[in-house]
């Protein structure tokens, strides 16, 4: 959904496209399951493991709000909670804690930022500065990384893979804090 996102040119054609993405996810409930690689992997890898198809094409909202001209920042963070409810299940863990959710809002506008779809949120004070559960921390460790990114004042990003950016992984590793 990203790539259909960031490569449009014609907001109406990305929104069907995501749209069909939406409907295939919903269909592999039924065991439909088109011969899409992706699609065909999600089934074999994410069905398995209770998560809906149906949870899944939720994720397109997010996507698709970032089309408007002035997208809506509610969805876009929505779409975070929502992949890490599903990183959640993934890690076999309940999903009650609410600084979890926080930290998916978080790493989904920073990552919409990122990829150039949004302009940065800007940092509110008290925000962040969460203490993540140990088991949680794998999953978590995006959100440290966008927490760093807001820090360092956002554009012009670092890019993905620099010794600043692995050691504020390890640091949340090791304490779970998201600054």
């Amino acid at each position: 959904m990203a790539d259909v996102v960031v490569k449009a040119t014609e907001p109406t054609l990305a929104a069907i496209k995501l749209a069909w993405w939406r409907e295939r996810l919903e269909e592999l409930d039924d065991g439909k399951v088109p011969a899409e690689p992706r699609l065909q992997a999600a089934a074999r890898e994410l069905l398995t493991r209770n998560i809906s198809g149906g949870h899944l094409g939720q994720l397109e909202e997010g996507w698709s709000a970032l089309l408007h001209e002035q997208p809506d920042r509610t969805p876009v963070a929505e779409r975070g909670s929502r992949l890490f409810a599903i990183g959640m299940r993934l890690l076999r863990l309940d999903w009650d804690d609410a600084t979890v959710g926080e930290a998916g809002r978080l790493f989904a506008q920073v990552d919409a930022a990122r990829r150039g779809l949004i302009d940065l949120p800007a940092r509110r004070a008290g925000s962040g500065g969460w203490r993540i559960a140990r088991k949680a921390r794998p999953l978590t460790g995006l959100a440290a990384l966008a927490a760093r990114d807001l820090r360092a004042g956002g554009p012009l990003f670092k890019p993905e893979a620099t010794p600043g950016r692995a050691i504020a992984l390890l640091c949340h590793r090791l304490t779970g804090r998201i600054v």
